[in-house]
C-alpha cells in the first residue's frame, strides 16, 4: 500500500508540477501578449510602458478631443432661426436706445429757445411767466421731487410686506389670488387712481391730516400757517389739494409696481440657503432677514427706484388732485403744490410759441431725472446677488 501510494502521491505530484509549469507557461504569454499590445498601442512611450502607458495615453487624447489623428470639432453650430434671433434680439435693444436718444433729441431741440433765454434761471426761478420772461422750474421740480418721495415713503413699507407676504406665508391657492390681484392693480389707468383720490381719499384723509398737524406741527414739514389747531371752528379745507394727498394716490400706483419686482426677486431666494437656516434653528422670520431679504436687497432697491421713476412722472392723477401753485410750498400738508408733467398737462393747450419750447425744456429735464433713476435702478439690480443669479 505503501509504494502505491507513494507512486499515486509521486504521479500526483508529478501532475501538480506539470500544472503548475502549464500555468507559469500560459501567464507568461499573456503577459507577453498584454505588453505587445501596450507597446503597439502606445503612440511614442514605446512597448515597454506597458498597458498602463496605453489607457494614460488614450484618456489623454480622449480629454483632448482627438479621435485617431483627426481633432473633434466641439462647437455649436447655429441654425439659420439662431441667426435670426440674434439679429433681431441686437436689432430690438438697439432700437430702443436709438427711439430714447431721439425723444431726447426732440426735447432738446425744441426746448433750446426757452433755454438760452432763461439761462441757468430756469433751474432757479418759481414764476411760470414764459411770455413775460419770467419762468422757471424751481416750484414745480420741487413739487415732483416731493410728491415722488411721499409715494415712495408710503408705496415701500406697502409693497415690502406684500411681496413678503405673498412670497414667503401665503398659501398656495390664495398666492396665486394675491399675484393676480397685485399684477391687475398694476395695470389699472391713472386715471382711475385720480378719480378716487379726488372724490374718496380727499375727504377721508381730511382728519387724519388735521390730526398729524396737531399733534406734530412742530415739525416745520407737517406745519400749516393757516390752521389754528387751539381753534375748534378751523376749517379744514387748508388740507385739501396737498401734497400728502397726491403722494398717497401716487403711492397706490407704486406700491403694485414694486412689489411685483420684490416677490420675483424673493421667489429666486436659493433653497439650499432657506432650508440650511432652519436646519441651524431659525424661526420663519429669522430665515427671511437672513437668507431672503439679503438675496433680494437689489430687488428691493431696483424695485423701490424704478417706482420712484414711475412717481416722478404721473401726471394724470396729480393733476386730477392738487391746487397749482408756483410757489415752492415745503408744507406737505398745505393746500398747493405742483408737479412738472402737471404743468405740461395744464398749459400745453392754451401754450404761445415760446411758453411751448419752455414746457418742452420742463419735460427734458424731467426726462433727464427719470433716465438717470431708472438707469440706476438697472446698474443696482444687476450687481446684486439676485440680479447675477438671473
Amino acid at each position: 500500500m505503501t509504494p502505491g501510494g507513494s507512486g499515486m502521491a509521486g504521479g500526483g505530484g508529478s501532475h501538480s508540477a506539470g500544472a503548475g509549469r502549464g500555468a507559469d507557461r500560459g501567464r507568461g504569454r499573456a503577459n507577453d501578449g498584454r505588453g505587445a499590445g501596450a507597446g503597439r498601442g502606445a503612440t511614442g512611450g514605446g512597448g515597454a510602458t506597458g498597458g498602463g502607458g496605453a489607457t494614460s495615453g488614450s484618456r489623454a487624447e480622449v480629454r483632448a478631443g482627438i479621435v485617431g489623428d483627426r481633432k473633434r470639432n466641439l462647437a455649436a453650430g447655429r441654425s439659420r432661426s439662431d441667426h435670426v434671433f440674434r439679429l433681431g434680439a441686437h436689432t430690438t435693444g438697439v432700437l430702443v436706445l436709438a427711439i430714447m436718444t431721439l425723444v431726447g433729441l426732440f426735447l432738446a431741440l425744441r426746448g433750446s429757445e426757452a433755454i438760452r433765454t432763461a439761462g441757468w434761471s430756469f433751474l432757479t426761478e418759481e414764476d411760470w411767466e414764459p411770455n413775460s420772461l419770467r419762468f422757471g422750474i424751481a416750484a414745480v421740480l420741487f413739487g415732483t421731487l416731493t410728491v415722488a418721495l411721499i409715494a415712495i415713503l408710503v408705496a415701500l413699507p406697502l409693497a415690502l410686506g406684500t411681496a413678503t407676504y405673498i412670497s414667503e406665508y401665503a398659501p398656495a391657492g390664495m398666492k396665486r389670488l394675491l399675484v393676480g390681484i397685485v399684477d391687475l392693480m398694476a395695470a389699472i389707468p391713472s386715471v382711475v387712481y385720480g378719480l378716487w383720490g379726488m372724490f374718496w381719499l380727499e375727504g377721508a384723509i381730511l382728519p387724519v391730516a388735521q390730526w398729524i398737524s396737531t399733534y406734530f406741527g412742530w415739525i416745520p414739514i407737517f406745519a400749516v400757517p393757516n390752521f389754528d389747531a387751539a381753534n375748534p371752528l378751523a376749517t379744514p379745507t387748508v388740507f385739501t389739494a396737498s401734497a400728502f394727498l397726491a403722494g398717497l394716490v401716487v403711492a397706490m400706483m407704486v406700491a403694485p409696481i414694486a412689489a411685483s419686482i420684490m416677490r420675483e426677486v424673493f421667489a429666486q431666494a436659493p433653497e439650499g440657503e432657506r432650508e440650511g437656516a432652519l436646519a441651524l434653528g431659525s424661526t420663519k422670520w429669522g430665515m427671511i432677514r437672513s437668507v431672503v431679504y439679503p438675496f433680494g436687497m437689489g430687488g428691493i432697491l431696483g424695485g423701490t427706484m424704478l417706482g420712484l421713476g414711475r412717481a416722478l412722472g404721473e401726471t394724470i392723477a396729480v393733476y386730477l388732485v392738487i391746487s397749482p401753485v408756483f410757489v415752492i410750498q415745503p408744507h406737505i400738508l398745505a393746500t398747493g403744490t405742483n408737479s412738472i408733467s402737471s404743468l405740461i398737462a395744464l398749459r400745453y393747450g392754451e401754450a404761445s410759441s415760446f411758453e411751448l419750447s419752455a414746457l418742452m425744456a420742463a419735460g427734458l429735464v424731467l426726462f433727464g431725472i427719470t433716465m438717470l433713476v431708472n438707469f440706476g435702478a438697472g446698474i443696482i439690480i444687476q450687481r446684486s446677488r439676485s440680479g447675477a443669479a438671473s
